[in-house]
Order: structure tokens, then sequence, then C-alpha cells
């Protein structure tokens, strides 16, 4: 019997990642600029298409960052963030001083709420604190209802920045996640769809405001033959060498998707018809997940009390990683002061969820093995 590691999501090269990074060594370009950053943030542009315009930079949380410091968020700004999260959607907010208002998600895509989120805007504007932004992200892949949240924030004037890290490839309305909002942001990090190993990019219409983050990211240095600087940078610029793995996986990307969403139907076919178990739907021909991460929530009440815990536990003895959904950020100790806006939609599916291994290198013996633990497990 096949025991070894079964890992959640590992990265997975193309094989052409090489000839990028050689080509860099044998040029010289061993720097944050080069033919591969540039040819990186070219291959994106393509990709996404919707004449947007991308900023490659060292990783998803500097490229909001970033848009952050563009749209002129400053100390005791409010910033509204999804609380069903990662902690990096909301950290770069207080990396500029201001405060997190964290909103609850929607049943249907587990994203932000767009009831919740009128009802914070209204509430922070009764208190004299219009917020500066909203940053909605597409979780585990999933689009967010794009739609509504942008009519909410045109009406009160507020730009959306995209969380759009874990998906890239997903399509809200026939547009790719990421190219919705004022801006967005993709990340490359190793358990991503595909990576660079480490790093990010900032998505805009706008091309200023790439221009301006490409300033910013390099130390925020003037026109000049010497060093002169006349606002705060970061060294927040994506390498020429990353850049080159970045280029090799974008030629694999459309099969990355693709694979995705294969081990998704596959589990949900092994699982089909186990009283309790549900995955992430998209709720509507609109929604379009890559499926980066397949997600179940595990229903104790029809299961005979065994919980998503039980499953990881399980997964966990027989040497398959498996992770429990994202830890709201208003439950986090490091935020728990801040503003809350919902009930218990995100806090229960936290509760109640577990995520599967959901690598493109996996294969059908792989998935399998999953399946058949969670089913011995459940007792089917």
């Amino acid at each position: 019997m096949n025991t070894n590691r079964i890992w959640l999501s590992l990265a997975h090269m193309g094989g052409r990642e090489q000839e990028f990074i050689q080509q860099a060594f044998e040029t010289n370009w061993i720097t944050s600029t080069g033919p591969n950053v540039d040819g990186f943030e070219q291959s994106l542009e393509t990709f996404l298409g919707n004449g947007v315009h991308v900023a490659a930079v060292i990783s998803g949380t500097a490229a909001l960052h970033l848009s952050l410091i563009l749209l002129g968020v400053k100390p005791d700004d409010e910033v509204i963030c999804q609380s069903f999260t990662f902690s990096a959607s909301c950290n770069p907010i207080c990396y500029q001083g201001a405060v997190p208002v964290f909103v609850d998600s929607e049943k249907d895509t587990w994203n932000i709420s767009p009831e919740f989120l009128e009802a914070a805007i209204c509430a922070r504007i009764k208190k004299g604190k219009k917020p500066k932004a909203i940053i909605p992200v597409h979780l585990y892949g999933m689009p967010a209802k794009m739609k509504e949240i942008l009519s909410i924030a045109n009406h009160y004037e507020i730009p959306v920045v995209e969380d759009a890290a874990e998906a890239l490839g997903s399509m809200y309305g026939g547009m790719p996640c990421g190219t919705l909002g004022e801006m967005a942001v993709l990340s490359f990090n190793g358990n991503k769809i595909i990576t660079t190993s480490g790093g990010g990019a900032l998505v805009s219409n706008n091309e200023e405001y790439c221009t301006k983050a490409r300033f910013l990211a390099t130390q925020a240095r003037d026109a000049a033959p010497y060093y002169q600087h006349s606002q705060i940078g970061y060294n927040y610029r994506m390498s020429n060498i990353v850049a080159g793995i970045g280029r090799g996986q974008m030629q694999v990307l459309p099969d990355r998707i693709l694979r995705r969403r294969s081990n998704n139907q596959f589990y949900r076919n092994c699982l089909a018809g186990i009283d309790g178990i549900t995955f992430q739907n998209e709720p509507a021909p609109a929604f379009y997940s890559n499926y980066w991460l397949t997600t179940i929530i595990v229903d104790s009440e029809k299961t005979g009390g065994i919980t998503c815990e039980d499953l990881r536990l399980a997964l966990e003895n027989a040497n398959i990683e498996s992770r429990p959904l994202w830890k709201p950020m208003h439950l986090q100790q490091v935020f728990s002061h801040y503003p809350y806006y919902g009930e218990n939609v995100c806090e229960k599916l936290f509760d109640t969820g577990l995520c599967l291994p959901s690598g493109s290198l996996l294969t059908e013996d792989d998935l399998k093995r999953v399946a058949d633990v969670i089913r011995t497990t459940l007792r089917v």
C-alpha cells in the first residue's frame, strides 16, 4: 500500500522555468529588473486581458500594501475587509496605521456578504468614518458576488481592491477575477495554482497605478544621476530570477486550472451521495472557480457525530495533509478589538470546513486514497 505523504498543494513545475532562469544567468540579469520581469508582466496582462496593466512584486501582501498606499490610506482611516480570509488580506491595512473593519460572509460563495458590507459602510459613515477601500476575497478560487459588491461600492464611491491571490484563472460574468475592481492583487506563493516560489502582482486598468507601484517598489528612487528620494519607498520589486520561474509557469497555467477543476470533480464523484458532506459550489453560471483548493463542509448531525476535525485527524493518520478553513480575522487575538459586522456565517464555516489535497501534481491514485480515507472514516 502506498503511504507516501500526500500534500495539500505543492508547486508543480512545467519544464521550461529553468530555461528562463538560465537566460538570466547567461546575461547577468541577477537583479530586480530585467527581461524576465517584463516578460512575466506581459504574460499576465495577456492572460487577464481587458486592457489591464501588471506590476510584479515580491508577494501578494506587498501588492496589497502598495494598493492601499496608492489609494491614500493613512493612519486612522478605515478599510473594509472580508473576515473569512488569510491574515495577509488585512495585515497591510495595519501597516498603514489604518483600521480594518471586518465583514461576514454569505452562504453561497463564502465570500464577503453584500448585505453586511452595506450595513458596515452605513454604520461607519454614521460614525464619521467613511471607509477608504473595500477588500473582497475570492476565497479558494471562488469569485465573490462582484456585481452586488461593485454596485454598493460605486453607490458610496469607495474603491474596491480584489484579493485574487487564490483566484488566478477564475472568472465572474465572463471577466477574469483580478480585472473587476479599481485594483487587484495576485499571489504566486509556493502553494498557489502557479508559483514563482514567492511573489505577487498588482493589477489595474489604470496604468498610472502600476507605474507608481513599480516606482514605490524600487525604493522610490527619483530620476537623478545619484540616489535621490522624495518619498518613502519599499524593496518590493520581483527579481529577474523569480520572474523567470513565473514565465515558465504561465505556459502551463491553462492546464493547471483544468487539473484543479478535474480534482474537484473527482472528489465530488467519489463522495457523491454521502449525507453530511457538501462542497463549495459555483452558485450560478456567472461563477467559474479555478478550485485552487477543494473544500468541504461536514455536518456532524448527519454523519453520526463525525466532525471535520475527525476527518482531518484520520487523513493525517494516513499521512495525508488537509487543513481547516480559514479562521475568521475577527476571531484572531490580534484583530479581535476591531469592528465586525455580520452574524456567524464565517464562524460556522470555520467550525465545519476542511480543505482537501488539491495540487495539480496529484495522481488519480492519490485522490482515490484521500476519498477512501474519508469514506472509511464516515463508514460509507
